[in-house]
């Protein structure tokens, strides 16, 4: 006999105010701009043109509504939901910083003015796109043959695509292309001018390019009988060469250039912070109410059109949501900014990395009371334009150790202390970690030898033996 059990779930589900509130605090400023021109061309019941004023100021005047005052059931409802967040002043101007350009893109322009036939761009496209995003050509010329044959249907032979390599190679940023290290850097001097300090580091790294990244220096003078001073002009002339042509320009996501604008602005006048929001295009939008009755009434008259009426109150509730999660977006952000300042106020007032206190995400949620996923959105894309700079908010997030007198500073003060430690060394006896940390701790800071090496590779700083100079 079949046993039949009945199971009863409790599952708590989002409003759909909830859902779009959640979608528009992800947003930076650019997209929410985008976001509402869309949601403007798609729901009639929206409105963004200046409302005229009656003499009834009492019914037309635009106000902040909760949805809470507005029942479900009334036939007529109070629809003006007017965003009141900013004044009537003139939009200020605000600073923007751009995302370099595509890599791809830049490299597929200058073939553009390259006189090739068809099939030699369709090979050299491939080219292209097969490179690293470090600029690097990682596979060998046989299988790029190959996967010309079976993925794109172009015959060739090695012969072709060593050419055509050879031809991008010869593109902006110099170096791009190259299959190794040692090819890069000699991409890179061969464009420079041909002064003796160039040939000589251009015969290094040809001839002893494995003795000089070892750094030892003193076996490359005397084989190839070079004086002290010139190898020292040498070194200097390759050291300042570019080891990552392809991280000079970063790629998008819509593989196109982008421009970054801060979601907050921070001036401190009279010793006062003022932060502000700006605005950009984002428009004021309101629900119509005029328009919403007429669309109401139209539905209402035929009562056997359920669907047009059902329409209706769709696209009215959706107008709805959507004016009150752009406020409550507009007040969430507003809130974790002002905390954020709050909690790091010596930074925001010195600019000073050595002032950030450590901060996580649940301190924020802490002292805001939004949920840490919500500080975590929030936090997420955005920027704020300082006197010192334009941040991502994230920046002034990173965890904490003790110091010797028992008070916790960020992770990113302390990687300040190693940083000046290795730039204050004798470089030709470089700190090793071990003894990074012994200096560290005669600075008053508590640090473990694994965790010097960590700090040390996220501030793409090599070993000691690496950074030896003659």
């Amino acid at each position: 006999m079949q046993k039949q059990e009945l199971t009863i779930k409790q599952q708590q589900k989002l409003s759909p105010l909830q859902i779009q509130t959640i979608k528009l605090i992800e947003l930076p400023v650019q997209e929410l701009e985008q976001r509402i021109r869309k949601e403007l061309e798609e729901n009639p019941v929206l409105d963004d043109s200046p409302q005229e004023k009656s003499d009834d100021t009492e019914d037309d005047e635009p106000r902040d509504v909760s949805l809470s005052e507005i029942k479900e059931d009334d036939s007529t409802p109070y629809y003006l939901l007017k965003i009141n967040n900013y004044g009537k002043d003139e939009r200020p101007q605000y600073s923007t910083f751009s995302v370099k350009q595509s890599f791809t893109q830049s490299l597929m322009e200058q073939l553009g003015f390259r006189d090739i036939t068809e099939h030699e761009r369709q090979i050299a496209t491939f080219i292209i796109g097969s490179l690293g995003e470090d600029g690097y050509l990682r596979r060998d010329i046989d299988s790029l043959v190959d996967d010309l044959a079976f993925r794109a249907g172009i015959e060739t032979d090695e012969e072709e695509v060593e050419r055509l390599l050879h031809m991008i190679q010869e593109f902006d940023p110099p170096g791009v292309g190259a299959r190794n290290l040692q090819e890069c850097l000699l991409l890179q001097l061969k464009v420079m001018n041909q002064t003796e300090e160039v040939l000589l580091a251009e015969r290094i790294l040809t001839e002893q390019f494995n003795e000089f990244s070892n750094r030892h220096y003193r076996r490359v003078m005397a084989k190839l009988g070079i004086t002290e001073e010139q190898m020292k002009q040498a070194v200097s002339k390759i050291v300042h060469l570019n080891p990552s042509p392809g991280g000079q320009i970063d790629d998008s996501d819509a593989d196109r250039a982008l421009q970054i604008v801060p979601d907050f602005r921070l001036d401190y006048e009279e010793g006062e912070f003022k932060l502000t929001m700006p605005r950009l295009s984002v428009p004021d939008i309101r629900v119509n109410q005029s328009y919403a009755r007429i669309l109401e009434d139209a539905a209402s008259t035929d009562k056997s059109n359920q669907k047009a009426a059902q329409f209706v109150k769709s696209k009215v509730d959706s107008a709805k949501w959507f004016v009150e999660a752009i406020k409550q977006r507009h007040n969430t952000l507003n809130t974790t900014m002002k905390a954020i300042l709050d909690y790091q106020k010596e930074f925001f007032m010195t600019g000073d990395d050595a002032a950030l206190k450590p901060m996580v995400l649940k301190d924020i949620a802490e002292k805001t009371g939004f949920d840490i996923s919500t500080i975590s959105r929030v936090v997420n894309s955005k920027y704020i334009e300082t006197t010192f700079g334009i941040y991502p908010l994230k920046y002034f997030f990173s965890e904490g150790l003790e110091n010797q007198a028992g008070e916790e500073v960020s992770t990113r003060e302390l990687k300040k202390v190693v940083q000046e430690c290795i730039e204050a060394e004798d470089k030709q006896h470089p700190l090793t970690d071990d003894q990074l940390t012994t200096e560290m701790k005669n600075r008053g800071y508590r640090v473990a030898r694994r965790t010097i090496a960590k700090y040390r590779e996220q501030l793409g700083i090599p070993k000691a033996r690496l950074r030896k100079e003659i």
